[in-house]
């Protein structure tokens, strides 16, 4: 579709007609244990992109990405410390460029933050988004006990990718839901993946 952005991701782009629009704000859901950083380092080889990281230090996150085996591209990466962690994510995302890609990895240290405060956040977030031309990926872990404010990310964000990870029998499988597309169509399929080195289709079986 013209005038969307690629993410990079080949199996990804064809089911949502050739990208994300421009100013699009994405949360993306999956388990801890899962390999959903996969999918995010991916995303960094379409684009430039500024890749904040909210529990793991900014030096870890660079060493994963450039030991992927996967293609990625070379993202400036930050850290957002727990002293005020709204302040300084808004702060460095003044800085994001025209037409960028922007990580948030995770979402969950500024899901704690106050009510009020963090849905102005969003709001802002998104505002910046389509100022710049800019995508949102917010990395959002389904922990036990989510912080409050997991039900509004999911509400403003434009769209939910929802990574499920199951083991069945011998074996660890991995489908990506798209239950949620504001203007774009959520998609009835469910993508089967393999994360391992890389994102690719599963075609080890049927694929929903």
């Amino acid at each position: 579709m013209v005038g969307r952005l690629e993410t990079g991701i080949d199996v990804l782009d064809r089911k949502l007609d050739g990208g994300l629009p421009p100013g699009c704000v994405v949360a993306y859901t999956a388990s801890p244990a899962s390999q959903s950083e996969l999918l995010l380092y991916e995303l960094t080889a379409a684009r430039g992109t500024l890749y904040l990281t909210t529990e793991r230090t900014d030096d870890t996150v660079r060493h994963a990405i450039e030991s992927s085996m996967s293609r990625v591209g070379s993202p400036t990466v930050r850290r957002v410390t727990d002293s005020d962690p709204l302040e300084e994510a808004t702060r460095l995302i003044s800085a994001l460029p025209d037409g960028a890609n922007l990580i948030i990895d995770t979402m969950d240290v500024l899901e704690r933050a106050d009510g009020e405060d963090y849905l102005e956040f969003l709001n802002e977030l998104k505002s910046h988004m389509l100022e710049t031309g800019s995508i949102a990926v917010l990395h959002c872990l389904k922990r036990p006990n989510p912080p409050d404010n997991r039900p509004t990310t999911e509400h403003v964000a434009d769209a939910v990718f929802d990574l499920r990870t199951s083991l069945e029998g011998t074996e660890i499988e991995n489908h990506l839901a798209i239950p949620k597309f504001r203007g774009g169509g959520a998609s009835p399929e469910i993508i089967k993946l393999q994360l391992s080195e890389q994102v690719e289709i599963d075609t080890s079986r049927d694929i929903a």
